[in-house]
């Protein structure tokens, strides 16, 4: 782990996770370098997503690691390192906080963080990967046509500082990172799978067959969901693939 990196800050900018590609090129920054910006004018989630965020009141930003010993068959594994620290650095705000598979941070049944990671491969393993994560804060309004947003001031009436959050989030990032670099995968799967929204229960799906009723079965170290019907068929999906019905 290098211990020198840099966090580099924008007024205005398309996308953190654009920048940093371009900031990278050539392995220039040092592993956990941060872009952080108070506006995206093109924030992403998940392919065909827009992330809406109100300037100066949330936390986006994007931060580079170089897993190069982890199977391009194990990217899952940065998922769920990603996750699990921000389920870390909620806990210490308020209760009521889950991991929405695959990568989303819901507050019961609202979302209150979006997390947008790309990697970069050489060979069967990752070179680099780049996080981007959106954590609303202090927006009050939302005003996209997106379903289920919330913010943590919505939430606890408190209103958080920017940089102290990221900062925290950092912290917790690396020591899970850390963590699963020495002991490996078994805490990391457990903490995931036993902070998964609707981990355990029947509720309604919905794939390109139409809706159905199912129980979350595992979770694939590639990341792959498996969902039980209620006839006990084991149903197999990507990201993508399947819907939650909330």
């Amino acid at each position: 782990m290098n211990d020198n990196p840099q966090i580099l800050r924008f007024d205005s900018i398309e996308s953190t996770n654009l920048m940093l590609k371009q900031l990278n090129d050539d392995n220039a920054l040092p592993e956990f370098s941060v872009v952080i910006t108070d506006h995206q004018t093109a924030g992403r989630g998940q392919p065909g997503n827009k992330w809406e965020s109100e300037k100066g009141k949330n936390l986006t930003f994007s931060f580079i690691i170089r897993p190069d010993f982890l199977d391009v068959r194990e990217q899952f594994r940065i998922t769920q390192v990603v996750t699990v620290a921000m389920m870390d650095l909620l806990s210490t705000v308020a209760e009521g906080f889950s991991i929405k598979w695959p990568n989303d941070i819901y507050a019961g049944d609202k979302k209150v963080a979006g997390i947008l990671i790309e990697n970069s491969l050489i060979g069967n393993h990752i070179n680099s990967s780049i996080i981007g994560i959106g954590l609303n804060l202090n927006q009050e309004e939302f005003t996209s046509k997106a379903p289920n947003p919330v913010s943590l001031k919505q939430i606890t009436g408190v209103s958080y500082d920017i940089n102290q959050m990221m900062n925290d989030y950092m912290n917790c990032f690396i020591n899970r990172y850390a963590q699963w670099l020495e002991e490996g995968d078994a805490v990391l799967t457990d903490d995931y799978f036993g902070q998964l929204y609707r981990s355990r229960g029947t509720y309604r799906f919905k794939d390109a067959t139409g809706e159905f009723m199912a129980s979350i079965h595992t979770i694939e170290p590639d990341g792959h969901l498996l969902l039980a019907t209620e006839t006990n068929e084991i149903r197999r999906y990507a990201f993508k693939e399947v819907s939650f019905i909330l």
